[in-house]
């Protein structure tokens, strides 16, 4: 089982190689990727230099290259998927119809990667990519039950990469406009969900107030942790008229425990999320995702690794993997 893991700097990625990763995943400093903040990616001349380095450890660099771009205004996405097989990349993360039509034309010998943003969660849409633009993994959406995706996987003829730890979405992904609607500023075209620069924290009789544009997204009082000011995870007034958490409270992904059931699955690699996190992030997450791996494939006990001190509201849930509703 191949563990995927991020990095939004160089520093990042050389720690993810350091701490056990099989595969970084990064993304070009600018509205080509999901990830396009500030201060986070790569230039051409830094990911060439973080191929050399990952191939010299036998190890795999992807490049997600997974936002959609606008009608008459190609040329950045063209020119990512151009740099990325230039420089040798293993595989591109792809979401857009037209820009995996573009790889497959023009680097046909470029491993391509359907991205979680093209929301692709059932056998019919899978083999529709598989068919048309050869795509030769799967990065399913974070909906599915372990026993959905295992038989999922009997359907299909394409590897499946799943999330294992970070943060959640709860929107169908790919589809999101909440962030659209209070900045202007779209995840899925611009790269960016919730902006820094639509950020703003204030002080307000005792309560540390965070807002998203014009909007109040949470208020925290003295001695609680303040999360970052994610339309999807703010406190809203509802029909009670007490401010609570309508569309997800503030925890994180982790499915280490769940790794024997994933792996009896057929699943073929773990992706940890976070690429603008920082260094200490990557570094604890993916070694202690590489000691529960090791454990697993072997058919040992999985050892306990505490991650409260980097997961949103210090909780950690399974998710949809392990879902009882309907």
């Amino acid at each position: 089982m191949e563990l995927v893991c991020p990095a939004g700097t160089p520093s990042s990625l050389k720690a993810a190689l350091e701490a056990g990763a099989d595969v970084v995943y990064v993304g070009f400093r600018d509205e080509t990727n999901a990830r396009n903040f500030p201060g986070l990616n790569f230039s051409p001349e830094e990911l060439q230099e973080a191929v050399i380095l990952a191939h010299g450890m036998g190890r795999q660099i992807y490049v997600a290259i997974n936002t959609y771009p606008q009608a008459g205004n190609l040329a950045a996405w063209h020119k990512a998927v151009d740099t990325a097989a230039r420089i040798g990349v293993d595989a591109v993360i792809l979401a857009d119809i037209g820009l995996l039509d573009y790889a497959q034309q023009n680097h046909p010998n470029l491993r391509r990667h359907l991205s979680v943003q093209a929301s692709a969660s059932n056998p019919e849409a899978i083999r529709f990519y598989k068919q048309a633009f050869d795509v030769q993994r799967v990065v399913l959406p974070r909906v599915l039950t372990v026993r959905e995706i295992a038989d999922l996987i009997n359907e299909i003829n394409v590897e499946t990469e799943v999330f294992a730890f970070g943060g959640m979405c709860v929107m169908a992904e790919g589809r999101c406009s909440l962030s659209s609607y209070a900045t202007g500023k779209s995840p899925n075209m611009n790269g960016v969900c919730s902006p820094a620069s639509h950020v703003e924290y204030e002080q307000r009789r005792g309560k540390l107030i965070s807002k998203l544009g014009d909007f109040t997204i949470n208020s925290f009082p003295d001695g609680e942790a303040a999360g970052y000011p994610t339309l999807c995870k703010g406190r809203f007034i509802g029909h009670t008229g007490d401010p609570s958490y309508l569309f997800e409270e503030p925890t994180s992904l982790n499915v280490m425990m769940m790794l024997p059931e994933l792996i009896q699955s057929g699943v073929k690699a773990l992706k940890i999320e976070g690429r603008q996190r920082g260094k200490a992030y990557v570094t604890q997450v993916v070694s202690g995702y590489r000691k529960a791996i090791d454990a697993a494939m072997q058919g040992e006990t999985i050892p306990f690794v505490d991650m409260a001190n980097i997961t949103e509201g210090t909780r950690s849930t399974a998710g949809a993997y392990q879902k009882n509703w309907r």
